[in-house]
C-alpha cells in the first residue's frame, strides 16, 4: 500500500510540474503576442509661423488651457500599452461626437475651437478633445500637437499629431485608424511647438527623419 501511494504521489507531482510548465509557457507567449507596433518617420518642422485664429479665440475663452509653462520637448514612449491607449481614445472620441460644420454649429464662418460641450463639432473639436483626454491619462502635453493640414481638395483640416519614439502618428476624426503622418493624403502646413503650445511652427514639405 505504501508503495502504491508513493507511485500515485509521484504521478500527481509530475502532472503538476507539467501543468505548471505549460501554464508558464502560455503566459510567456501571451506576454509577447499582440499586434506589431508600427513605425513612422518624424516630421521636420521649420520656423515659427502665424497662430491660427481659432487657437487664439480658444485661449481667450479657455485661458487655463493656454497659460502653460514652457517645457522641454518630450515624446511618447510607444509601448504596446501606449499604442492601445492612443487607438482607444481616437475611436472613442470619433464615436462620441456628432460631426457638424462650424457654420451649422456656431452660426459663424469665423473659426471656432472648443471642447465638445454639446457633443457636436468639426475637426478641431475632435482633435482638442483627444488631446485633453490623452493628457488626463498622463501622456505628455509636448507630444500631443494640434496640427493644420490641407486635404486632397486643398481644404483646411485639423488633426492631432502624436509625437512618439517610433515616429509621428495622426489621430483624425475621418478615420479610426492611427496612421503615420506621411501615409496620409494630407499636405502638412503647421503645428504647435513641442515646447510651447502657443507657438506654432511650419512643417517642411516632403522632409522627414527616420524613426529611431
Amino acid at each position: 500500500m505504501a508503495d502504491f501511494l508513493a507511485r500515485v504521489s509521484l504521478r500527481v507531482s509530475l502532472a503538476l510540474v507539467l501543468f505548471g510548465g505549460s501554464a508558464a509557457r502560455a503566459e510567456f507567449h501571451g506576454s509577447v503576442a499582440g499586434p506589431e507596433i508600427p513605425r513612422a518617420s518624424f516630421v521636420v518642422t521649420g520656423e515659427p509661423t502665424s497662430i491660427p485664429y481659432g487657437w487664439m479665440d480658444f485661449c481667450g475663452r479657455q485661458p487655463q488651457e493656454c497659460r502653460q509653462s514652457i517645457l522641454p520637448a518630450a515624446d511618447i514612449e510607444l509601448s504596446r500599452e501606449a499604442w492601445a491607449r492612443l487607438n482607444e481614445i481616437n475611436r472613442a472620441v470619433n464615436a462620441a461626437i456628432e460631426p457638424l460644420s462650424n457654420l451649422e454649429h456656431w452660426g459663424t464662418i469665423a473659426d471656432h475651437w472648443d471642447y465638445p460641450v454639446d457633443g457636436k463639432g468639426d475637426c478641431k473639436i475632435y482633435a482638442l478633445e483627444k488631446r485633453r483626454r490623452l493628457m488626463e491619462m498622463g501622456f505628455p502635453r509636448q507630444a500631443l500637437l494640434m496640427t493644420i493640414v490641407r486635404d486632397k481638395n486643398d481644404q483646411g483640416h485639423a488633426i492631432l499629431t502624436a509625437r512618439t519614439s517610433r515616429g509621428d502618428f495622426v489621430l483624425d476624426n475621418l478615420t479610426d485608424e492611427l496612421k503615420p503622418w506621411d501615409a496620409t493624403v494630407y499636405r502638412f502646413v503647421k503645428r504647435q511647438s513641442q515646447e510651447d503650445p502657443n507657438v506654432w511652427v511650419t512643417i517642411e514639405p516632403r522632409r522627414r527623419v527616420g524613426a529611431r
